[in-house]
């Protein structure tokens, strides 16, 4: 369950005692001491119930851009951070009930965490430590590193050990009855009544009004019953969760569903797919007890209407003579002279302005109109997806103004793009019936029905902040990261149980997604709900295609140049292909403020949303030029699989220096610590072998998305295909393989050591045959490769060439001689850095850890679970969960974390080495004078028989 209050990170000066080997170096190589971290602090006061609070968001939403604008320009320039980092871990509390093997929660979390800070402040002196911080549930308690990791390949071994300190602490403050396993979420909530928690709270209640829960569960800290109040007001309803559920040969549920055989959903060439947050369709057909999934085996993908989730395509055709393109526009009717503008016969991605007839805004930021001032002439063609561009012209074209026959010189001749349009629009056509076919794939299936915040926000998670080294880094780590949180997710798949039944999904993002969905129906593009709203966010009629708690829906690196002139304001849209609503008015302030046109969309498209809590007495009372709490209060409600984080003001002389962060949010927890740190150290090292391979993982954010939908499958990691970058390095030939033969840089590490080439990739019958590649120098600019300085990918290629569809094990280990995977990546980076042996030592075990995870040889923890319930003598294949399951269940979670119990499911040879709470904190060599001599001479005679023993075993052996 992620954090949902600001994190603070503070930095105090600490010297290494061994010089160790650097995990990144800034630019400047300079070397930031290491520092102590803090994470998770509450503020205090009373929140405004939503009628109050509704007077006052427009006023939020204004002061927030402010602010953000301000802190911008104050810090945008920072540079040189070195990297630092750390983890989350959530725990939940857990009574056990031994005579009726039963398991309840324990509401004792704040009382726990009480007693260990004031346990951490008396052990301050440690050099390892923790900090404790409140979450939703009254039965959870979140724990990250007192201070964070830093750069050194030694700090690797810190995050196992700090992880183990963690849990070795709890166990400290719970009571004899008391568990606290590192589970995803608690199999039984919602399905108790009453009887859910001890002490017991009953269901319902004025905050959620649910059927299955009651308030009392929730963090007595005023914000979360705020949160889960106003999340279900402004919706105008209880928030509707429904996950399939999962199809055992007595599941009841599906025994008026003849004709689908247990455990299989569409055949075994795909996995079953949930479209979390698109089920008011299937809701209004069949109720609550219903939920409309897909296949994985479709070439695309579809939300419960079969609607494809990507933009829309448009050819660039100005139908003049002597006409070459187009020129952007800031906004529309505002031309901005750039030397990117779109040619004839390029494709550009956006949609249709519902408030501005006759425009559109693209991907990038900018507009165009769709025809000349009096309609005669006719500027843009909507086309087929299968389209792409024609850069022949841009090559030739250069920079000259694009329209009114303007002189050019020698130009290449332009191909006749009639003939080619004509085949595109044609596409269009068939591609809307294929949309149609494709869609009567959607099959029912029963659902389990959750009704409340508690549900989501009630899971646990791991999550990883970094300090990039400037503001650039920072966007880019966040692009790179949107593209590994969906394989992520499903490698550390681990929540297959809800509500007391078994799912047919692993992962717990989509529940926490709807459960926090607080768009009104015309927000989620249905008919009906409450009039429209001028004091809510886009009146309550928005168009907002995702839930605030989704996957990004805009890349955000802007690419960097020695040229300021060259790449100011520039971006290739072809991977930003979905749609990112945007506050209009706050885009445009931005972009007058001087902000990017890709940096201003975010903004203003995570501003869309609403502040979801507001203080008494914390409202215009806030100073916009030195504090953030308003940006801060939708940033943080803004629940992304990654999350892009400026540094917060320094209000004293004395406060910290933070610098630009990139959270990594989509991993689900595990039962030991050793995996918790594999992942952890895994992904650590990942951005550091982008950064300095100078690597990129770009595929189009529709893809993207449709991996978050695989992830969520049954055992995806094994059985699932997820889209993947074929070549994350420049390519010695061409651009993406397009209409080339096309070689890896990485294909000289094959077995002969010579160079592999791959058959010539060609894009069929469309506009992309006309395409050619111009190649590109891969000489640096201050340690940024041409190609990157150039755009995020290989400019002029077709999106669908630069990715396919990969296994897991493909991913992680390889495929062919142009893609090499993930892990061998971090071996080479390891060996680039000439990583100390003891660090390399661990860091092999976690790699072959994962690499047999993704292989199949090792279970996922989703997967391990369920396995464990349908092998229990009291399961009757009935996908029910029963108490004396689930209080075995967890049981057995606990003993694995604790290192008691083998797992050699999970993780084959890696034996656990026991966790004490006797160990957990550091024992001091006391010199306090002994007042009894009794109590000394007790002791002197305990280890006086001890040495006699000793005498005598000498004796005998002596004989």
């Amino acid at each position: 369950m992620p954090s949902h209050w600001e994190k603070i990170i503070t930095i105090q000066y600490w010297r290494p005692l061994l010089l160790t080997h650097l995990l990144f170096l800034s630019p400047t190589n300079t070397v930031v001491s290491a520092f102590t971290l803090t994470m998770g602090l509450l503020k205090v006061g009373v929140p405004q119930p939503w009628e109050k609070s509704k007077k006052n968001l427009n006023y939020v939403r204004e002061a927030g851009v402010r602010q953000f604008i301000s802190t911008y320009n104050r810090v945008k320039d920072l540079k040189g951070d070195e990297l630092l980092w750390g983890d989350e871990i959530e725990y939940g509390i857990f009574v056990l009930d031994h005579q009726n093997k039963k398991i309840r929660l324990s509401l004792r979390a704040k009382e726990i965490m009480d007693n260990l800070n004031k346990n951490e402040a008396s052990h301050s002196y440690e050099s390892e430590g923790c900090n404790w911080v409140p979450e939703y549930g009254a039965w959870m308690v979140e724990a990250t590193p007192r201070r964070p990791y830093n750069g050194y390949s030694v700090d690797l071994l810190r995050v196992e050990r700090n992880m183990r300190l963690r849990r070795k602490r709890i166990l400290t403050e719970l009571n004899e009855n008391e568990i606290a396993p590192t589970v995803s979420a608690f199999p039984l909530l919602g399905a108790l009544g009453d009887d859910g928690s001890v002490p017991p709270v009953p269901v319902g209640g004025p905050v959620t009004e649910s059927e299955y829960i009651g308030d009392g569960i929730i963090n007595p800290h005023p914000r979360f019953a705020a949160l889960s109040a106003n999340i279900r007001q402004r919706r105008g309803e209880k928030v509707n969760i429904r996950v399939p559920l999962f199809h055992d040969v007595n599941t009841p549920e599906y025994a008026d569903l003849p004709g689908l055989p247990p455990s299989t959903c569409c055949g075994e060439e795909s996995i079953l797919l949930w479209r979390f947050g698109k089920g008011d369709l299937s809701r209004e057909k069949y109720g609550n007890g219903f939920v409309i999934v897909g296949c994985s085996s479709s070439s695309r993908e579809f939300n419960d209407f079969g609607d494809p989730v990507t933009l829309q395509k448009w050819l660039v055709n100005v139908e003049c003579e002597g006409c070459k393109g187009l020129f952007y526009r800031s906004a529309p009717g505002v031309i901005v002279p750039d030397a990117d503008w779109p040619r004839n016969g390029d494709v550009v991605v956006g949609s249709e302005i519902p408030d501005v007839p006759g425009w559109i805004r693209l991907q990038n930021g900018y507009y165009l109109p769709m025809n000349s001032d009096d309609g005669e002439v006719k500027f843009l063609h909507k086309v087929s997806s299968e389209t792409h561009a024609n850069n022949q012209q841009k090559k030739a074209l250069g920079s000259e103004t694009p329209m009114y026959k303007g002189s050019v010189g020698n130009i290449n001749d332009v191909p006749d793009l009639k003939k080619a349009l004509e085949t595109a629009v044609s596409s269009l056509s068939d591609e809307h019936k294929t949309f149609n076919d494709e869609a009567k794939m959607f099959n029912l299936r029963p659902a389990i029905h959750m009704d409340a915040m508690a549900f989501g926000m009630g899971c646990c998670c791991l999550q990883i902040t970094f300090q990039a080294t400037d503001v650039d880094e920072s966007r880019f780590l966040y692009d790179q990261l949107a593209v590994l949180a969906p394989i992520m997710m499903a490698l550390t798949a681990s929540t297959p149980v809800l509500k007391g039944r078994l799912a047919d999904t692993d992962c717990r993002w989509g529940i926490i997604s709807e459960c926090v969905d607080d768009r009104r129906p015309a927000e989620r593009g249905r008919k009906g709900g409450p009039d429209p709203d001028p004091e809510v966010a886009g009146k309550g009629y928005r168009r907002l295609y995702k839930s605030r708690y989704d996957s990004i829906s805009t890349y955000i690196y802007q690419g960097v140049s020695s040229d300021d002139g060259q790449m100011n304001n520039r971006i290739l849209n072809m991977y930003n292909d979905i749609p990112v609503p945007i506050d209009e008015d706050k885009y445009l302030e931005l972009r007058k403020a001087g902000i990017d046109p890709l940096l201003s969309q975010h903004i203003a498209h995570i501003f869309v949303r609403d502040p979801l809590v507001i203080f008494d007495g914390a409202v215009e009372e806030v100073d916009d030029d030195t504090q953030t709490e308003h940006f801060e209060s939708i940033q943080s409600t803004n629940w992304q699989s990654v999350r892009w984080k400026p540094p917060p003001p320094r209000t004293g002389p004395n406060d910290p220096h933070i610098g630009w962060r990139t959270e990594f949010r989509s991993m689900e927890i595990q039962l030991t610590d050793f995996e918790n740190a594999a992942f952890t150290t895994f992904i650590t090292l990942i951005t550091r072998v982008i950064l300095t391979f100078d690597l990129n993982l770009y595929i189009p954010l529709s893809r993207v998305d449709a991996n978050m939908q695989r992830a969520h499958g049954r055992n995806a990691a094994l059985n699932g295909k997820f889209f993947f970058r074929r070549h994350m390095a420049p390519l010695e030939k061409g651009d993406d393989g397009f209409d080339e033969q096309y070689a890896s840089m990485f294909s000289t590490v094959n077995g002969n050591g010579n160079k592999g080439t791959l058959p010539t990739v060609f894009s069929g019958d469309n506009l992309s045959a006309i395409e050619t590649n111009t190649g590109a120098s891969v000489s640096s600019w201050e340690g940024v490769s041409e190609k990157r300085r150039v755009a995020p990918n290989a400019s002029g290629g077709a999106e669908e060439n630069s990715y396919e569809e990969m296994t897991m094990a493909e991913i992680m280990t390889g495929k062919g001689d142009y893609f090499p995977g993930l892990i061998p990546l971090v071996y080479a980076y390891l060996d680039h850095i000439q990583c100390d042996s003891v660090t390399m030592d661990r860091m092999t075990n976690y790699l072959d850890f994962i690499e047999k995870r993704a292989t199949g040889q090792l279970q996922t923890p989703a997967t391990w679970v369920r396995n464990f319930i349908r092998n229990h003598e009291d399961y009757n294949f009935d996908s029910i969960v029963s108490d004396s399951i689930a209080y075995d269940l967890m049981i057995a979670c606990k003993e694995i974390g604790e290192g008691t119990r083998a797992a050699p499911e999970l993780l084959g040879d890696v034996v656990i080495k026991p966790i004490l709470a006797s160990d957990a904190y550091q024992t001091k060599l006391d010199s306090t004078r002994v007042v009894s001599n009794d109590h000394i001479r007790s002791l002197l005679q305990r280890y006086a028989a001890r040495k006699t023993k000793f005498d005598e075993s000498a004796v005998e052996f002596q004989i």
